[in-house]
């Protein structure tokens, strides 16, 4: 095949595409014509991640990190995997806070015990319900260490965002870390109330309208949010059921996934900065 001097040049930017900015074919599945769509949006963020072991005590949590291209210092998000374990979804997750500008993780919650996330969702079901609550903010709070040590943090622009199982774990986790300035919970239950009263962080809910089980949680959430003064934002997205935000999932292949990332983004960025 004979390439003309365009086409030798476009192979060389989907190259440093690939190599530079973290997005291997093999990695998250990305195909060439995805990066190609990338080329004619030159101002599209580039990224760069990589797995850490993080240790907790005598064990390690595996982690997926990515960094922002910026000049200056970065806000960082903990990002929270749902009730299947950690699947290759959470880490194209974190590179789309990455691209916004932040320093984000997400951790295998599994791995310190169990070594890694299985691939077989219900087998991972099984795993996550035997981690012990405590054990859960022990490693959410390495995970937070971790990023707010790093050279290229801003120390204290902290956020969480979890997702199903991982939302109420952000829900919960917000109760523990009174260093948080921003929670988002992506149709996952509510802490106990009386645990509530320690929160210090925003908190935003971001739920399904076809999603029974979580949405009768959010009055009674409400309620008690607004008598403790804690402040706690909700929207249910039209057309959409539980876990939306993901491939595959009902309204995922809507308007309401790019509508709730916008509300999420612009609520992180009035507690975070940019």
């Amino acid at each position: 095949m004979m390439l003309n001097q365009a086409g030798v040049a476009k192979l060389v930017i989907v190259a440093g595409l690939m190599l530079a900015g973290g997005y291997a074919a093999g990695r998250h599945g990305e195909s060439l014509s995805t990066l190609d769509s990338q080329l004619s949006t030159p101002q599209a963020p580039t990224t760069h991640g990589e797995w850490v072991y993080i240790h907790v005590g005598p064990d390690s949590l595996r982690t997926y990190v990515a960094y922002p291209e910026r000049r200056d210092k970065a806000p960082t998000m903990v990002v929270i995997h749902e009730i299947f374990g950690l699947t290759n979804w959470e880490p194209t997750v974190v590179d789309q806070f990455a691209a916004q500008g932040y320093i984000a993780a997400v951790p295998d919650l599994l791995s310190p015990r169990f070594g890694s996330s299985p691939s077989d969702p219900d087998s991972a079901r099984k795993l996550i319900a035997q981690l012990a609550p405590d054990a859960i903010t022990a490693d959410l709070d390495a995970v937070a260490a971790y990023l707010d040590a790093l050279p290229a943090a801003r120390k204290g622009d902290q956020g969480v965002i979890g997702f199903c199982w991982g939302g109420g774990q952000s829900f919960r986790y917000a109760t523990n870390n009174p260093r948080l300035k921003a929670a988002v919970v992506c149709y996952g239950p509510p802490p106990d109330s009386t645990a509530m009263a320690r929160i210090r962080a925003g908190v935003l809910g971001v739920y399904g309208e076809s999603d029974a089980r979580i949405g009768a949680t959010i009055p009674a959430t409400d309620s008690t949010m607004a008598r403790l003064h804690k402040e706690y934002h909700h929207n249910s997205y039209a057309g959409t059921g539980h876990g939306f935000l993901k491939p595959g999932r009902q309204g995922s292949d809507g308007p309401a996934p790019a509508e709730a990332w916008a509300d999420i983004f612009n609520f992180l960025r009035d507690r975070l900065g940019k």
